[in-house]
């Protein structure tokens, strides 16, 4: 009883791929190619190449917006670390004025390629001035820079209440003091000589 043969009426009511002789009325049996085929979901795999381009096209909208806020002044659109207007001031009174950091690249790199060549030249007297005067250059940069992010940060203490100003405030203008003016981001907005103190009113008492 327990090991009896099965009857046909007692076969299996649905049957693979590959054992059933045919798929629905009158349809051969599919090939396993077909079978994977059929179990194939493209729909996913566009899904996510579609949602790959998305985040594409939107990266490179917010991209695109964050350089243009950066060139003309934008404050909603650029970084978090520019924005708000003690950002703003640090920036203009930077700007406004001239600081030796500006010439310190350009004159480091044209000193360094003079040193390399009166070393190579073989002229130790000329070779030992132009190091000092590289090192002269870097020395100078560094207290114009200090000198005038300081005077700023001082300056914004008047014109804005103290818990407004965010921390490194005085490093944020002494990192652009030491930009060439042309290749500073973001871009200046003001000409040499316009101080932002000027179009401010300073804090009472």
């Amino acid at each position: 009883m327990l090991f009896r043969k099965k009857t046909g009426a007692e076969a299996p009511a649905s049957l693979t791929p590959e054992t059933e002789p045919f798929a629905g009325k009158g349809r051969a049996t599919p090939s396993r190619k077909e079978a994977q085929a059929a179990r194939h979901r493209p729909l996913v795999a566009d899904d996510r190449k579609a949602a790959k381009e998305t985040q594409r096209r939107v990266r490179n909208e917010a991209y695109a917006r964050q350089q243009h806020a950066m060139e003309h002044g934008i404050d909603q659109f650029m970084p978090v670390r520019d924005r708000g207007p003690v950002r703003r001031f640090a920036r203009d009174y930077i700007d406004a004025g001239f600081n030796f950091g500006e010439l310190f690249m350009p004159l480091a790199l044209a000193l360094m390629a003079i040193v390399l060549v009166l070393g190579m030249a073989g002229q130790p007297e000329l070779y030992v001035y132009s190091t000092m005067l590289m090192y002269a250059t870097i020395f100078l940069g560094l207290g114009h820079a200090i000198v005038a992010s300081v005077r700023m940060h001082r300056l914004a203490q008047k014109y804005f209440p103290a818990e407004d100003i965010p921390k490194g405030t005085t490093f944020y203008g002494f990192q652009r003091a030491f930009q060439v003016r042309r290749w500073r981001m973001p871009k200046p907005q003001v000409r040499r000589g316009e101080w932002p103190q000027d179009r401010l009113t300073p804090l009472a008492g």
